[in-house]
């Protein structure tokens, strides 16, 4: 009991520090962690697009001005095409992403997990006449505060999720400890959380490691460093070194 107990308060803290993640389990039974991307590096996204697109209208006013009258038709459907077509076509046809986003390291995706189709870029595109209101992206701004994924009013009406994309490197590595074997038998999402905790263990600062290492002190019949160390040697213990 005291061992469960301790696992539940274990979580909790967890989930607390990861509330910014969304998992989802695929139909294929595959765990996929999406870290949400929160409004200011979408509000970033978006005014660089907006400044693309304002540059294009502007190019494209100035080209058709030069026709007179016959060059309003023209230019409304321009303007249609630049401040409408630009953001559904690019998040349908380019993984999800503007050239806005894909400077910052953003995509839409849906919220499953799945590429973003055209009917779900078009409706929360569509609904940001709905979030800009009253003024400045007001209520799209509280509803991504309010949302614990930063979604705001369009993406939660058609299912979708803004992240961050993984940058390329090396994969992370474990520290050379001699590995063992765990106390208790352990969840996969325990054991998913015990090796990314040891592959980012090289980026925390000592304290920090120590902190989160004695999360796992109950069960783990150790404090401090000797915590970290038991840590890591489970981690290469269930990768099998």
């Amino acid at each position: 009991m005291q061992v469960e107990a301790a696992r539940a308060r274990a979580d909790a803290r967890t989930e607390a520090v990861l509330d910014t993640c969304r998992d989802v389990i695929t139909p294929e039974g595959v765990a996929l962690r999406l870290p949400a991307a929160g409004p200011m590096p979408r509000a970033l996204a978006w005014l660089i697009d907006f400044a693309i697109r304002a540059g294009l209208f502007l190019f494209t006013s100035t080209v058709l001005g030069l026709l007179g009258k016959a060059g309003m038709g023209p230019l409304l459907i321009a303007l249609f095409a630049i401040f409408w077509v630009y953001p559904i076509g690019f998040e349908a046809l380019w993984n999800g992403s503007t050239p806005g986003k894909r400077l910052l390291g953003l995509r839409v995706i849906a919220a499953n997990g799945a590429p973003v189709g055209w009917l779900a870029a078009m409706a929360r595109n569509l609904l940001r006449v709905v979030d800009m209101l009253p003024f400045g992206y007001a209520i799209g701004l509280l509803a991504s505060f309010a949302d614990p994924w930063g979604r705001r009013l369009g993406d939660m009406v058609a299912g979708t999720l803004v992240v961050h994309t993984p940058r390329a490197g090396t994969p992370p590595a474990v520290s050379a400890h001699a590995p063992l074997a765990a106390p208790l038998a352990l969840l996969p999402h325990e054991q998913a959380a015990l090796i990314a905790y040891a592959e980012r263990a090289a980026r925390l600062t000592p304290a920090r490691q120590v902190e989160l290492a004695e999360l796992a002190s109950p069960w783990l019949d150790a404090r401090g460093q000797a915590a970290v160390d038991r840590l890591h040697g489970i981690a290469n213990g269930l990768l099998g070194r």
